[in-house]
């Protein structure tokens, strides 16, 4: 069987400081670090998304024109080029094999809306590389991380997530959407040192 790990969205507008920065994020994107250190070797594929919006437009309403509603509609965050795009300085992304970049102009949950900077999907990868189980982290739990979980497991991969290399925005909705993916079919497992 061969393995990828998605990195989902460790970037400095989702960790803490940022526009909408996590609790825990910062811990993420060094727990990520250390375990690939570690575990760089069981995967063949590891694939980093960034939300690279636009910026000069909403996103087809992506960004919030007034008051967000934090559901559909949300602040200004990650905009293409800007610092609170880039990767967290935590995250060592020396071993990414594969870096996506979702948004550009529309609302993007999950990390399979993403492309390439040669235009390759996610899903093109995988089936390319032959990959049949994908390791889940990132941020956040209850949005990006979760539409990504599910869309692999839409694709037929068994997927796990780390539960110790994630983080969420609020406790009761990342438990719950921990609890939709193991209903879903992932397994909910913390990394191993």
């Amino acid at each position: 069987m061969t393995r990828a790990l998605f990195i989902v969205d460790v970037q400095n507008d989702f960790t803490e400081g940022g526009a909408l920065g996590v609790d825990g994020g910062d811990a993420v994107a060094v727990g990520v670090s250390r375990f690939l250190e570690a575990h760089r070797d069981d995967y063949a594929l590891v694939i980093a998304s960034r939300d690279w919006h636009d910026g000069d437009n909403d996103n087809g309403g992506h960004f919030a024109d007034g008051q967000p509603d934090f559901v559909d509609s949300w602040p200004v965050h990650c905009v293409a080029g800007t610092e609170g795009a880039e990767y967290d300085p935590g995250l060592d992304t020396s071993a990414v094999t594969h870096h996506v970049k979702k948004g550009q102009g529309v609302p993007a949950y999950s990390l399979f809306e993403g492309v390439t900077d040669d235009g390759e999907t996610v899903a093109d990868l995988l089936t390319a590389h032959g990959v049949t189980e994908v390791d889940v982290t990132g941020i956040a739990t209850d949005y990006c991380v979760r539409a990504s979980a599910l869309d692999a497991i839409a694709h037929g991969r068994h997927v796990r997530v780390l539960t110790d290399l994630v983080a969420g925005v609020a406790p009761d909705s990342s438990d719950a959407a921990l609890a939709e993916l193991a209903h879903s079919g992932a397994e909910l497992q913390e990394s191993t040192p």
